[in-house]
């Protein structure tokens, strides 16, 4: 599977972003992630979503102000970013993997198969 990710760039604290991922392919099933990593740090997960959309799992950071969501037809998942802080500031990878698992295990880089390139977030002024 090919994954392409966009909508990355510099924003300025508060500021929003909504990153893309589309994958290539044609699925009866799937999950599909967000990642980012932070310079120095380990890569860590910032949302998830399955393909029918009822399941959808975010890092606490990141709630109340982070939304993921897909579009059904495009095999493409969204990441809404709003209120951004400078410790926002990562390349954010897109993963899928084909199937669902339970949701406590959305959040596990394992269990993703394929991996996006990875798009640039700076959030700074």
């Amino acid at each position: 599977v090919q994954l392409q990710a966009s909508g990355g760039g510099l924003v300025q604290p508060g500021g929003s972003l909504r990153l893309s991922c589309e994958a290539s392919g044609t699925f009866d099933s799937y999950t599909m992630g967000w990642f980012r990593q932070a310079p120095g740090k380990e890569r860590e997960f910032v949302a998830a979503i399955k393909r029918s959309g009822l399941s959808r799992l975010l890092a606490d950071s990141v709630k109340g102000r982070f939304t993921i969501s897909r579009d059904f037809a495009r095999n493409t998942v969204f990441l809404q970013m709003s209120s951004l802080r400078p410790e926002d500031t990562a390349v954010y990878y897109c993963a899928f993997r084909y199937g669902e698992v339970v949701v406590s295990a959305m959040r596990q880089e394992a269990q993703y198969n394929d991996w996006g390139q990875g798009t640039l977030v700076t959030v700074s002024s």
